[in-house]
């Protein structure tokens, strides 16, 4: 029979070890390893032959280092006999750059796709791609799973239920996720209209939207270097919020971020688990919100070949995997 196997690469070994956990099976043991000039070398410390593999990895800093090891792994299962090759990748690298916005530039989300998809990868499993339609670039099944859900859940639950709330887009790109957080919130949409100057610098123009005396929830896919988000933050600051709340999906919290971040007005900033936030990078009103419990949902049933709708909706209640 068909067996389910999980196997972690070294991007996601804690978050991989939490949904060994709530499956109760063990982690299939791996063996990865630099040569001397670099180079990686993986052997999977296990029989695969014909199982239901899922590889839980993320590509952090050192991108480049996580998504060579990604492909490698995916190689050694498919030479290995693996069944199917199941990629779990919360947080994939290389998003942001689904489209020309110049002449001669690549699309990298595009290349990735197709690295992956070559590697031998026979499903992708991840978190809040930074465009919805990056998920075309696949030939091979894309469950793209969402963050604010998650978002919502914790802020219902932690005395926000009756607040007075406004949910913000700190840009444009951020609008869909935004509007569906305040549907399921009953919260009034607010825009912040900015131009992006430079990679990783913006300029904000104006807010559509009302923000005096509210509690501002700022929603978005990542924080990278702080600055969008911390800006948006100081502007609900100005135009009166009462209080101010960052969501955002993955915590790359590169250069300055944890700084800007401590600095900002927000009194809380609230993560998900896509990536492993360092102890050092970690501040007193940072929440980090665990993925596992879905994730192993997730896995449990795509290894059932049952259907995954009802795991999005709002009113889930915790069942049985």
């Amino acid at each position: 029979m068909t067996k389910l196997k999980l196997i972690s690469g070294q991007g996601s070994n804690i978050l991989a070890q939490t949904i060994a956990d709530k499956l109760k099976i063990p982690l299939t043991p791996i063996k990865i390893k630099n040569f001397a000039d670099g180079e990686i070398y993986v052997r999977i410390g296990e029989k695969v032959r014909g199982d239901d593999v899922f590889l839980i990895q993320s590509t952090p800093a050192p991108v480049n280092d996580y998504l060579i090891e990604l492909l490698i792994t995916i190689d050694a299962l498919k030479r290995a006999s693996a069944g199917r090759i199941n990629v779990v990748c919360p947080y994939l690298c290389y998003s942001r750059q689904d489209r020309k916005t110049r002449s001669r530039e690549p699309i990298t989300a595009k290349l990735v796709a197709d690295l992956i998809t070559k590697a031998g990868a026979d499903r992708l499993l991840t978190f809040d791609l930074h465009a919805d339609q990056i998920q075309g670039f696949y030939d091979i099944p894309v469950d793209h799973l969402v963050g604010y859900p998650l978002f919502a859940k914790y802020l219902m639950t932690h005395k926000y239920k009756n607040k007075n709330l406004a949910i913000v887009a700190p840009d444009i790109g951020a609008v869909k996720k935004a509007n569906k957080m305040a549907t399921l919130l009953n919260a009034p949409l607010v825009i912040i209209d900015k131009e992006r100057e430079c990679h990783n610098k913006s300029h904000i123009f104006c807010v559509i939207g009302e923000v005096k005396n509210k509690t501002v929830i700022l929603v978005d896919d990542m924080i990278d270097t702080g600055g969008t988000i911390a800006n948006a933050a100081q502007i609900m600051k100005e135009k009166g919020a009462k209080e101010i709340i960052i969501c955002a999906t993955h915590g790359l919290l590169n250069g300055e971020a944890v700084a800007k971040l401590e600095n900002c007005p927000a009194s809380k900033i609230l993560l998900l688990d896509s990536l492993n936030v360092p102890k050092e990078k970690i501040i007193k009103k940072m929440v980090i919100i665990s993925t596992s419990p879905l994730l192993a949902k997730v896995v449990k049933r795509i290894y059932l070949g049952r259907s995954l709708g009802k795991l999005f909706t709002w009113e889930e209640k915790e069942t049985e995997l």
